[in-house]
């Protein structure tokens, strides 16, 4: 019954960090980093072992959280105007530190996702969440879109030209529809569902696809196209893929490409011109400094300032202040790349423990894609198709520094990498 508990625990509240605009303010995301440490407490009670047998993906996710807090130590303190003031590799160890406690709180999660998703039959119910969460997501886009006239629109400080969803910055809505579109594409594409079922998945899948194209997310249109690629090439290289599989996928890479150029119009062609102007160093002379282009020139060079540890995770905000040669008026939050932002706020060592991580991720997944088969193989490459579209978006926004958008992330990464508890004989949907 406990481990019942812990279980509907986990999946209650994927479900409860999608309704607070994704779980976006300081004090929801402090609820869900309290909430998971509370269940850790009851899963110790639970369990008679702490071994986990996929700890080489926890690792990594350990040492960012370690780096944090080495991020916040104090080195002496100085006088500055009177005021006595900490040194710390950090330039705000506050952030930094409640970074460290939200990455902590992330391997937790995905540590008792190991543990307690051991089942096929669990492995079903966490993604029927994941795919409901986005599909109730994608209708209530729609709905807004829709209907909306004034602030407020179920809650209180959703405007009706600002978002998508129940998201603040339509950006972040278009990180939980491309995952949760990679997921169902993957389970429709790679024979884990039978035949009778597979308009079921279809019907799932066109309220996430077209609000991830009314969002009007350049990002999100790119993510979606690299998963239909990414998809075409994992099938292809497939010996068994069969012919009407193949004739699937070509319809539904036509489809989708006809359709988002159909059902985007003129908003989406005018989004994209205007990527062109941001990207171009020669369009960026107001000053302004909110373009990428400018950003990311501003970010790189904090980085050669700071190359070895970086400003903080977390810190970026603040560090960005003294590179940033603008006119003022806006200061960037983030880098629009959590690469580049990983590199100036980590320095080489975050960077370094980053490509200790995806390779962790890439060879735990290539060893699972080798003996799995059936319904696990097919969300195996669900999953990948999910993170694969979050590292192209990732290029270009910062959607996983919201949480539910992290949650679910990292929820893929349990399916993608989880080990041989769920391994049997072949089974479908």
């Amino acid at each position: 019954m406990l481990k019942k508990l812990i279980f509907g625990t986990l999946i209650s509240l994927l479900i409860i960090a999608a309704i607070p605009y994704g779980t976006v303010e300081p004090w929801w995301k402090a609820a869900f980093v309290c909430a998971v440490f509370m269940i850790c407490v009851v899963a110790i009670i639970d369990t008679r072992s702490l071994k986990i047998a996929e700890g080489s993906i926890l690792l990594p996710m350990l040492a960012l959280s370690a780096l944090g807090f080495v991020q916040t130590l104090s080195f002496g303190s100085q006088q500055v105007a009177g005021i006595t003031v900490r040194n710390t590799i950090s330039a705000d160890p506050f952030q930094t530190r409640f970074f460290a406690l939200q990455m902590l709180a992330l391997t937790a999660w995905l540590a008792l996702l190991y543990r307690y998703v051991n089942t096929e039959s669990r492995m079903r119910a966490l993604v029927y969440t994941i795919l409901g969460v986005a599909v109730v997501s994608a209708i209530f886009g729609v709905l807004r879109q829709a209907t909306q006239h004034q602030i407020g629109f179920v809650l209180p400080l959703l405007r009706p030209t600002q978002g998508y969803g129940q998201f603040i910055n339509k950006n972040h809505f278009a990180y939980l529809m491309e995952m949760a579109f990679g997921l169902a594409i993957g389970l429709a594409l790679a024979a884990g569902i039978k035949r009778e079922r597979l308009l079921i998945y279809v019907a799932l899948l066109l309220p996430i696809w077209t609000a991830l194209v009314l969002s009007n997310s350049r990002g999100g249109i790119l993510a979606m196209l690299v998963q239909i690629v990414s998809a075409a090439l994992l099938l292809g290289s497939r010996r068994q893929a069969t012919v009407l599989r193949a004739a699937l996928l070509v319809v539904l890479v036509a489809g989708v490409l006809f359709g988002t150029l159909w059902l985007g119009g003129d908003r989406l062609a005018s989004n994209f011109e205007n990527a062109t102007s941001e990207l171009n160093a020669a369009e960026t002379n107001m000053r302004a400094g909110v373009s990428r282009n400018e950003i990311w020139r501003a970010t790189l060079k904090m980085f050669a300032a700071h190359p070895i540890t970086g400003v903080g995770l977390g810190g970026y905000w603040i560090g960005i202040t003294e590179y940033h040669d603008a006119s003022g008026l806006m200061t960037p939050q983030e880098a629009h790349n959590d690469y580049l932002e990983l590199l100036s706020s980590g320095g080489l060592v975050g960077l370094a423990i980053g490509v200790w991580f995806a390779l962790m991720l890439i060879r735990a997944v290539r060893a699972n894609l080798a003996i799995d088969t059936g319904y696990i193989r097919a969300l195996r490459f669900g999953a990948i198709l999910g993170i694969t579209g979050v590292a192209a978006h990732s290029l270009v926004d910062f959607g996983l520094h919201i949480m539910v958008n992290a949650i679910v992330f990292v929820s893929l990464i349990m399916i993608a990498t989880v080990g041989a508890a769920l391994r049997g004989r072949p089974s479908y949907e």
